[in-house]
């Protein structure tokens, strides 16, 4: 079986603007969390990235046009953004990696997704949209725009469908039946309709000869004249169809993955794996099994997510998964929720003996194997059975058993799901397995966090040590100290005898299990 190892990383994280910052935080017992600032004052603590795009704008302008930079800057969001960055890190990890990737063409595959994809980009765009389409509305509905309206008003004769008058609504409630008035007058307005007969009618030019480029163009700027002339006739706001970028389309989910391929070119099979929170753990297996195979030499994979955002907050609050009191909540303690965060991270991943013999050097430990399950039972309450398969899977895979594991790294995400993670942990291994666990350092990236977990284990172990945690010994919940004695507190411990594992638990029932050993 073909060995796989990295050959390049790079982070965003909170306070962690690059892969080094990200190993010397690590360092410390610190929590990197900070307020959340997203519904005004509240008591939200989250991870914000430390990210600065155009800290990566000379590496774009040494390989694109002067204008591609600006493009990015423009038309991508923040998932998009902080990858190419990661990516861009992970590159300079190996000089000459950039060129070797670029030489495997179709052989060189880019595996970039994200758990929760660009939700600010969308989110502002649809509160564009609303504020249009209510000015749209609004507009059309005015009596003097619309002559049912003004028979309607003279007569008051039962229409169905017709919401009731705003004015009769409690004040509470009166923006939402404002909205809904105008909306149904809109749609009775035979103003509108000539409107939009105009508009069909320009909206119907189309090249018809001569050349087809040159004859687009003059279509699509004789169209926005004509357009021009329709609004000012009118003296009409803009369409609601006018207020939605095409920004919308160029940050989907597979966006971060496309990017990279377009700045990195690299021509081989690219997309966005997506598992919620275990999604990096899927990736990985997903280029594991590519090199194996032989179907790809180098896999670039990665997880990106956005800044936090009231929409996941409030989100994941109502889960009743996160915390809200503005204290840090460390797993394994008082189990009080979680802290959402936001960032990426990006691997490099190759066939071993490919690259070595160019002279590259393997980063980190030896991915072995990546046990992938589902619960198929609840949503958001993790099983005990789905998790314990994929641990089996996952040292079957790498041909371990229980006593050959040295570390393990819990998804524990400040939940009473982390008693239950711990139960299923120990009717598998050893009580000499030494435990970490990091949300209380960096939050909870639903993409990205897996990676970061495994990239601080990774990193510590070439250190020869498993990083500090912010958990002191003394806040250790009992009832899980009853479980399990040895956890990796607030000091740096020596890195164990053994190989190193890594379990993700991800929103919709789906784990994914890793193993890792020490380079030999």
């Amino acid at each position: 079986m073909r060995r796989v190892g990295i050959f390049g990383w790079g982070v965003v994280a909170p306070r962690s603007r690059n892969i080094e910052s990200f190993e010397k935080n690590l360092a410390t017992s610190d929590s990197w969390l900070s307020a959340f600032n997203g519904f005004g004052p509240n008591n939200f603590l989250v991870g914000n990235p430390d990210f600065d795009f155009a800290e990566y704008k000379p590496w774009v302008d040494a390989r694109f046009p002067a204008t591609r930079f600006a493009q990015l800057d423009k038309k991508m969001g923040m998932p998009t953004k902080m990858a190419i960055g990661s990516f861009i890190q992970a590159l300079g990890q190996n000089p000459g990696l950039e060129q070797a990737l670029q030489a495997l063409g179709p052989r060189a595959h880019v595996y970039v997704g994200t758990g929760l994809g660009d939700l600010p980009t969308v989110h502002d765009i649809t509160l564009n949209l609303h504020r249009a389409q209510r000015r749209w509305d609004r507009f059309w509905a005015a009596p003097e725009r619309n002559s049912a309206l003004r028979h309607w008003l003279e007569t008051r004769e039962p229409l169905p469908g017709l919401p009731p008058d705003p004015t009769t609504v409690e004040e509470n409630d009166r923006d939402v039946a404002e909205e809904a008035w105008w909306h149904f007058w809109a749609g009775q307005s035979s103003e509108l309709r000539e409107y939009l007969a105009e508009q069909k009618e320009i909206e119907g030019l189309g090249v018809e000869s001569g050349n087809v480029e040159a004859a687009k163009l003059a279509v699509i700027k004789e169209k926005r004249t004509r357009n021009q002339r329709l609004q000012k006739k009118w003296g009409a706001p803009e369409p609601p169809w006018n207020a939605v970028p095409a920004e919308i389309l160029w940050n989907i989910h597979n966006m971060p993955a496309s990017q990279i391929s377009i700045m990195g070119k690299l021509t081989g099979m690219s997309f966005a794996p997506v598992a919620a929170c275990s999604s990096f753990g899927y990736g990985l297996k997903l280029a594991l099994d590519a090199i194996r195979r032989g179907d790809a030499k180098a896999v670039v994979l990665g997880m990106t997510d956005p800044p936090p955002h009231p929409l996941v907050v409030g989100g994941f609050y109502n889960a009743r998964v996160v915390s809200a009191d503005g204290a840090v909540s460390k797993p394994l303690t008082q189990l009080r929720g979680t802290h959402v965060a936001g960032g990426s991270v990006v691997w490099i991943l190759g066939d071993l003996e490919h690259f070595t013999a160019q002279g590259f050097k393997p980063l980190g430990m030896e991915p072995l194997s990546v046990g992938v399950t589902s619960d198929a039972d609840h949503i958001i309450t993790p099983s005990k059975e789905g998790p314990t398969v994929a641990i089996h899977e996952a040292l079957g895979q790498a041909g371990l058993s229980p006593a050959d594991m040295g570390s393990w790294d819990l998804h524990a995400t400040a939940t009473p799901g982390d008693y239950l993670e711990m139960e299923t942990l120990r009717a598998v291994l050893p009580e000499t397995v030494l435990v970490t666990a990091r949300k209380g350092t960096f939050g909870h990236g639903m993409g990205a966090g897996g990676g970061w977990e495994l990239t601080a284990q990774y990193l510590g172990y070439a250190r020869g040590q498993v990083f500090p945690t912010p958990l002191s010994e003394g806040e250790l919940n009992k009832e899980i100290g009853r479980v399990h004695e040895r956890y990796v507190f607030d000091s740096p411990v020596a890195s164990p005898q053994g190989c190193a594992g890594k379990l993700s638990m991800g929103v919709g029932g789906i784990n994914a299990c890793v193993i890792s050993r020490p380079w030999r």
